[in-house]
C-alpha cells in the first residue's frame, strides 16, 4: 500500500531561501548591467599608485633632448697604391704623427721587376733615338757634301764652257766638244735641283721622325717615373699631421692594391653625429640651433648636414663643434638640445608620462572636480619637448590628468579613486 511522504520544516524553508537568493542575484546582475551600460567599465585604484599632473599654461620650447657621438670633422684615409707585403710597422695606433712621417713599409717584388723592365725600355728607346739622330745627321752631311761637289762641277763646267766657245767659233775645236760640255752642265744643274729637293724632303721626314721618337721617349720616361713613384709609395707616409686613430696592419700580412690601412684624424676638429626618429625628418632644418652640454658649460652650434636616408626608422644629422678648450675626445657622447623652431608663448602644457605609450596621445583619464573619479576623454596632443606635450584640444587649463602608465587599467571607461 502507498505511504504518504511528509516534508520536514527545514526542507520547506530551504526551498524558499534558494528562490529568494536567486531573485536577489538576478536583480543585482540587472542593476550591474544597467550601470555598466550607462557609465562603461569601471576600475578601482588608489591615488598613491598613479601620477596626476595638471594642465598648465606657459611657453612651449620646441626642442628635442638628444645624445650625439663625437666624430672627427675631417678624416684622412690611408690606402695602398700598389699593394704588397707588410715589412715594417713604424708607429702604433693612437699616436700623433707629423706630415710626411713614415708609418708602414711594404715590399712588392713584381713592382720592382716592372720598374727594372721599364728602365731597360727607356734606355733602349733612348739609344735607338740617338742612333737615329746620328744616322739622320750623317745623311744630312752627305747631302750637303753632294751638293758642294755638284756646285763645284757646275762651276768648272761653266768656266770650261766659257773658254771653249771662242775656240769653237775660231775652228780650233770641234762643235761636239761644246755640245758635250753643255750636256754635262745641264746634267749637273738637274742633279743639283734633285739634291736640293731630296734635302728638303729628308729634313721634313727627319723632323717628324725625331718628334715621334722624342714623344715616345717622353712617354716611356713618364711611365718610368710613375712606376718609381709606385715603388716609393711602398713606404706609407702620413699625408697630414694628426692622430693615427686606426692602423690595421700586421707584419707579414699581404695588402691588395687600394686596401684600407688606417686613418688620420685632424686634431681639435670634431663634429657630432646625432640619430633622430624619422618622425622629425620634415622638422629639422639646416642651421638649426643646437645647445651642447659640456663640463665647462653649454655651448651653441648649428646643424651643418642632414642625411635624409632612413635606416631602421632613423636618420642622422651632423653638428660642427666649435673649437673649445674642453677635453673632447673621439667617440665621446654628449647631451644636446635641438631647437626645432616651433616655440609658443601661451600654450597649454601637459607633463610627459607613461600614458602616451598606451593611448598614443589620443585620449587620457581626467579627474572630476571632487577628485574621486577619473573619466576617459578624447584629447589631441601636438609637439613634445623634454618635459611637456603641447595640448591642442580636449583639455582645459587646470584639468588634472593621470599621466602615469595605463597598462593595468584594462581600458576602463572610468576609474574609482580611493
Amino acid at each position: 500500500m502507498d505511504k504518504k511522504i511528509t516534508r520536514s520544516p527545514l526542507q520547506k524553508y530551504l526551498k524558499k531561501a534558494l528562490l529568494l537568493a536567486g531573485g536577489i542575484g538576478f536583480a543585482a546582475a540587472v542593476y550591474s548591467f544597467s550601470q555598466s551600460a550607462a557609465g562603461g567599465r569601471s576600475h578601482n585604484l588608489t591615488l598613491s599608485s598613479i601620477t596626476v599632473s595638471p594642465v598648465t599654461q606657459g611657453a612651449f620650447v620646441d626642442a628635442l633632448s638628444l645624445r650625439g657621438q663625437v666624430v672627427p670633422k675631417t678624416t684622412i684615409y690611408l690606402d695602398t697604391v700598389a699593394g704588397g707585403r707588410v715589412e715594417q710597422r713604424l708607429v702604433e695606433q693612437g699616436a700623433y704623427v707629423d706630415k710626411g712621417q713614415p708609418l708602414v713599409r711594404l715590399s712588392n717584388t713584381n713592382l720592382q721587376l716592372d720598374v727594372m723592365g721599364r728602365e731597360a725600355q727607356v734606355t733602349e728607346q733612348l739609344n735607338f733615338l740617338r742612333n737615329t739622330q746620328m744616322n739622320m745627321e750623317t745623311s744630312r752631311l752627305n747631302l750637303r757634301r753632294d751638293l758642294l761637289e755638284i756646285n763645284l762641277q757646275i762651276s768648272h763646267l761653266e768656266r770650261r764652257l766659257k773658254q771653249t766657245k771662242p775656240l769653237v767659233t775660231s775652228g780650233a775645236l770641234a762643235k761636239d766638244r761644246l755640245d758635250e760640255l753643255n750636256s754635262d752642265l745641264t746634267y749637273y744643274r738637274s742633279r743639283k735641283q734633285l739634291t736640293i729637293e731630296r734635302q728638303k724632303q729628308e729634313n721634313s721626314i727627319r723632323q717628324v721622325q725625331i718628334k715621334q721618337l722624342e714623344d715616345s721617349a717622353v712617354m716611356l720616361d713618364k711611365n718610368l717615373k710613375f712606376a718609381r713613384r709606385n715603388l716609393e709609395n711602398l713606404l706609407i707616409k702620413a699625408p697630414v699631421a694628426g692622430y693615427l686613430s686606426e692602423l690595421n696592419v700586421e707584419i707579414g700580412e699581404s695588402k691588395e692594391r687600394g686596401a684600407r690601412l688606417g686613418q688620420i684624424d685632424i686634431p681639435n676638429e670634431y663634429k657630432l653625429a646625432i640619430a633622430l626618429d624619422e618622425f622629425y625628418l620634415n622638422q629639422v632644418q639646416l642651421d638649426a640651433v643646437v645647445l651642447i652640454k659640456l663640463e665647462t658649460g653649454d655651448i651653441q652650434a648649428k646643424v651643418s648636414k642632414i642625411d635624409s636616408r632612413v635606416n631602421q626608422s632613423q636618420f642622422q644629422i651632423e653638428v660642427d663643434l666649435p673649437r673649445t678648450d674642453s677635453n673632447i675626445k673621439r667617440g665621446q657622447s654628449l647631451d644636446v638640445e635641438l631647437m626645432l623652431g616651433g616655440n609658443k608663448e601661451n600654450a597649454l602644457l601637459l607633463s610627459r608620462g607613461g600614458f602616451f605609450t598606451s593611448s598614443g596621445g589620443n585620449w587620457a583619464y581626467v579627474l572630476n572636480q571632487t577628485g574621486d573619479k577619473a573619466e576617459r576623454r578624447n584629447i589631441r596632443l601636438g609637439k613634445k619637448n623634454k618635459h611637456y606635450f603641447e595640448v591642442l584640444s580636449g583639455l582645459a587649463l587646470g584639468d588634472k590628468v593621470i599621466t602615469s602608465s595605463y597598462g593595468n587599467f584594462d581600458n576602463a571607461q572610468q576609474l574609482q579613486l580611493n
